[in-house]
């Protein structure tokens, strides 16, 4: 096993690779609920070249290697279950090139969202990306394997329909690009007008490969932006009132959520549209275009617009959200983790009531919120549960409440 961490040096450098105690407790876990297994070597690669020799050793020595972005997923996705190799990739984190014209940018695997983020507000005003709610450190290479979601996923899709190319190692050591990079020096498509094989890395959770580098479509960023809230506590009406909003088509996201807590939203159905303009007549044509789409829940008291305090819309309005930690820490215990499933938007009510169910059963606090996807062809539901983590036995409950929400869902 010493030949493998003096090889692991010979790649990256002493300071890039451990065998470490303290190194390996630290990537022996992740924030949920998953129990933490150590690996056995933590090595940060700086290039594709040290990529792919780490990938030829680890098949030398039969050993696993697990890649990890920022590490915080909630479901055990970057726990070396079987030891082996933690390939950390935050030391991967140039912002290559932007394309304005194409909007696209090309980044290496390790960016973080939040440095894009930051890099187009400063050096691209007009462009931004499709920023998933989760902490500025996870990375844009995670998210898409994953089929996140973000802000403008209601308008264009999954944040993996936004790739416009792929860099990869593959298991076997070879490096392999998909979609126009592969034939010029161009990042513009992902597939045609060629055969699309981006499909064979995104949704695998790196299984299939080690994304290296990655074209992303970046999008207009409008001047003015605003939120509207509505709310009906007749949840059968929720597939319906989702889809008279997408019909309009003139919200950039809308996310549909419960909770009990705090006492104000209990027994109600939310839904939170998000506006974008460059005017404030744009803005106000929007929002005008939503209250005619949803006139006649108003006028049959079955729905309305909420009252949205300025400090409240701020939160709301934030990208990406920081209410979640709020939210994670209602039982003060700094802990929570949901089951994120892909549904049709009519089978929302169904999967709220099995939630609050879920939470009733395995007495666990409960929150349910939705992202529509793509105008409503589908939508990303939450089954999310809070957890105190210093009490054992409150963890093992949320454990199973995930589990039958998995169950359900499936």
């Amino acid at each position: 096993m010493a030949d493998v961490y003096e090889s692991l040096v010979g790649i990256v450098g002493k300071n890039f690779a451990s065998n470490n105690k303290e190194e390996r407790y630290f990537y022996a876990r992740d924030p949920g609920l998953m129990p933490p297994h150590e690996p056995d070597y933590v090595v940060m690669p700086k290039t594709t070249e040290e990529v792919q020799q780490i990938v030829k050793l680890a098949n030398r020595e039969r050993m696993p290697i697990v890649p990890m972005g920022g590490g915080m997923a909630l479901t055990g996705l970057v726990i070396p279950l079987k030891g082996g190799i933690v390939m950390d990739m935050k030391r991967m984190d140039k912002i290559l090139e932007v394309n304005e014209k194409a909007r696209y940018v090309v980044v290496e695997g390790g960016v973080p969202q939040g440095m894009l983020k930051e890099y187009l507000k400063k050096h691209h005003p007009d462009l931004r990306h499709s920023i998933p709610e989760s902490p500025p450190i996870t990375t844009i290479a995670a998210n898409v394997v994953i089929h996140g979601q973000g802000r403008l996923t209601q308008q264009y899709g999954f944040n993996s329909d936004m790739v416009n190319g792929l860099e990869v190692v593959l298991p076997t050591g070879e490096i392999c690009k998909i979609g126009s990079c592969a034939v010029s020096p161009y990042w513009f498509s992902k597939g045609p007008p060629m055969p699309d094989l981006s499909g064979l890395f995104l949704g695998w959770l790196g299984t299939t490969g080690i994304i290296t580098k990655l074209g992303l479509k970046l999008y207009p960023r409008k001047k003015l932006k605003d939120m509207e809230i509505f709310v009906t506590d007749n949840g059968d009406l929720m597939p319906d009132i989702i889809y008279k909003i997408t019909q309009l088509e003139v919200v950039e996201d809308l996310t549909p959520w419960t909770q009990p807590r705090p006492r104000m939203f209990e027994g109600n159905y939310h839904v939170s549209i998000f506006f974008t303009g460059d005017t404030e007549e744009e803005l106000e044509f929007k929002r005008k275009m939503v209250w005619y789409g949803l006139k006649e829940y108003i006028d049959s008291k079955d729905g309305g617009f909420m009252m949205i305090p300025a400090e409240l819309k701020a939160t709301f309005m934030a990208n990406p959200a920081k209410s979640m930690t709020n939210f994670a820490d209602v039982r003060k215990g700094g802990g929570f983790e949901y089951s994120g499933p892909i549904i049709p938007t009519e089978l929302y009510p169904s999967f709220v009531k099995k939630a609050e169910e879920l939470a009733a059963r395995h007495r666990v606090v409960q929150n349910c919120s939705g992202r529509v996807i793509q105008g409503g062809h589908c939508m990303m539901f939450s089954f999310a549960f809070t957890f105190n983590r210093a009490d054992v036995d409150e963890m093992d409950r949320a454990r199973k409440a995930l589990h039958d929400a998995a169950e359900y869902a499936l």
